[in-house]
């Protein structure tokens, strides 16, 4: 398992943006499920302000993956989430509870995060979201 993914995963789950940020390289790619890919740590902070403000959600179920020589990592996850505030484009919050099975695939450069990319079925959520 990689230390850093699990450093970075367990910062999530503890609501330590800090911590998260601490696991990245500077010129961090990140992924968006269905969205644009943000560069560096600054894009990074600001889409975890943004997500912490609509949603809480905690990671359980935790596999992580790596290849060989330690270059790239995956983790298969569920999350277990709240809908805090309506994003968005998306449907109306009020405190709906969702649970959505998701994976994140990473790359690793000097022992940080250089890429994360992260899928999860959003139609999913949003028909729990909306049932809620």
């Amino acid at each position: 398992m990689n230390q850093t993914v699990k450093t970075y995963f367990d910062a999530f789950n503890a609501g330590d943006v800090d911590g998260m940020l601490a696991c990245l390289s500077d010129d961090i790619a990140h992924h968006v499920n269905e969205g644009q890919i943000r560069t560096g740590k600054e894009k990074f902070a600001a889409f975890c302000a943004h997500m912490n403000r609509c949603y809480r959600e905690n990671l359980t179920d935790i596999v992580i993956f790596q290849a060989e020589g330690g270059t790239r990592a995956a983790a298969e996850f569920i999350v277990n989430g709240t809908y805090l505030e309506t994003d968005e484009g998306l449907p109306d919050a009020h405190g709906q509870t969702y649970r959505l099975p998701a994976g994140s695939f990473f790359d690793l450069k000097d022992g940080k995060i250089s890429r994360v990319t992260t899928f999860y079925n959003l139609a999913d959520w949003a028909r729990q979201v909306s049932n809620g």
